[in-house]
């Protein structure tokens, strides 16, 4: 069962790639990490060959709903204000922006790959901003998905539910923290991995823990192998005699 794409695979994705686009997109997702939002929005700006680093501005946008009788919180489901206990007819709401900027570290090959792109003038400019792709979240989507038809990837299987899932930009995210995970699972190296993908909360970032934890089965599984049924037979024919 497939849980999760592979480095093998996401090289697949980059041959598939029809143009140089497409697998600079899939690149900077894989070697990055990076939501897909975030990867639309990089322009020349926010990369430094120099340092060999790349900013990524992450924009969230949260919806808050109040009484409009004594300004109490409250979620989409209340009916009733759980401070005032008036019933709410009408709750008021306020969008709020959260701008979150980090600087991620780039390999050599990558930063490679992007100069020769912005190099050959590959780039677009978008409100005054020189983007490095200057396409739509559904592009993006399509391009990926494409690329995965094209390289024969199969589905993957979400390991909670067991439901299948699609080859999507959010896939090359998630094989990205697996991969780190495996290198390095310790307490540090988890909080190194939640701040590369600028999580706010660790339990989101151990999540990938789990997944990663392949060895936990094969360890199982190994303990109940057809060599420990021939030890355990041993062991009961000692104790017959």
């Amino acid at each position: 069962m497939k849980t999760y794409l592979k480095s093998e695979e996401i090289e697949k994705l980059e041959l598939a790639a029809s143009n140089p686009r497409d697998e600079l997109l899939i690149r900077l997702l894989s070697r990055l990490g990076c939501r897909i939002s975030e990867a639309l929005t990089i322009s020349i700006e926010d990369i430094d060959f120099q340092k060999c680093v790349v900013i990524i501005q992450h924009l969230k946008k949260r919806l808050r709903l109040d009484c409009p009788d004594c300004s109490a919180r409250l979620s989409a489901n209340h009916r009733f204000c759980p401070r005032c206990e008036l019933k709410v007819e009408k709750a008021v709401s306020q969008s709020k922006e959260h701008r979150r900027i980090r600087t991620l570290p780039l390999d050599e090959d990558t930063l490679e790959m992007l100069r020769d792109y912005i190099d050959q003038g590959r780039t677009v400019i978008r409100n005054g901003k020189q983007l490095v792709f200057g396409i739509g979240r559904s592009h993006s989507w399509r391009i990926v998905r494409d690329c995965a038809q094209k390289a024969g990837i199969k589905e993957i299987v979400n390991p909670e539910t067991g439901k299948t899932r699609g080859i999507s930009p959010h896939r090359l995210r998630e094989a990205f923290a697996i991969h780190a995970v495996k290198m390095n699972d310790s307490g540090d190296g988890l909080r190194l991995l939640q701040e590369h993908l600028g999580h706010a909360s660790f339990s989101t970032t151990a999540r990938y823990r789990k997944v990663a934890a392949e060895e936990h089965r094969k360890w199982y599984e190994r303990l109940w192998s057809k060599s420990f049924e021939i030890t355990h037979k041993e062991v009961e024919n000692e104790v017959k005699q």
